[in-house]
Formats: structure tokens, sequence, C-alpha cells
């Protein structure tokens, strides 16, 4: 009886180790790519913005109007801004290895 007791607590033991391990695996927060755009959605009357950040600084916009097609406004050296059709944020997504 005491040997079955002994490998019952013995079970229990690696049980909750195994438990506590997967627990503090899992509220570990994802490391973020500091080069992804963070992306800031703001609702206007009849439009959506979509403000996107890399680095804290605020790369290009893209405005969904209710009506009408989606365009970009992207950051002149100047300090104003153009609009494009097409995004010009380059964020490289290449897999270069894997394991």
């Amino acid at each position: 009886m005491k040997k079955r007791l002994i490998t019952l607590f013995f079970v229990f033991q690696l049980m909750l180790g195994a438990m506590l391990s997967v627990s503090a695996f899992a509220a570990q927060p994802e490391a973020s790519d500091p080069n992804e755009p963070k992306i800031t959605i703001r609702s206007g009357e009849n439009k959506t913005f979509y403000e996107y950040r890399v680095n804290g600084v605020l790369k290009e916009i893209k405005v969904v109007p209710t009506v009408g097609p989606t365009y970009y406004l992207v950051a002149d050296d100047g300090g104003g801004w153009i609009r494009e059709d097409k995004s010009q944020l380059l964020v490289p997504s290449w897999v270069i290895f894997r394991w």
C-alpha cells in the first residue's frame, strides 16, 4: 500500500510540473518583429483610415472610403502627402531559414 501511494504521489508531481511548465510558456507574449508595421484603425464619417507605422514613424495611410476605390497616402519628402493607388510600404517577408 505504501509503495502504491509513493507511486501515485510521484505521478501527481510529474503531472503538476508538466501543467505548470506549459502554462509558463503559454503566458509569455510573442516577440514582434520591430520592422513589422503597427496598424492603427480610425473610422471617419464616410472613410476608414489605416495608419501604418514602422519604428513609431508614420509611413503611409490606407484610406477606404464607403464609396469608391481604396487609395494610399504616402509621405512626401517635403512634409506633404502623395496619393497612390498601391501601397509603397515594403516589409521583408522572406523565410530565409526555418527549423
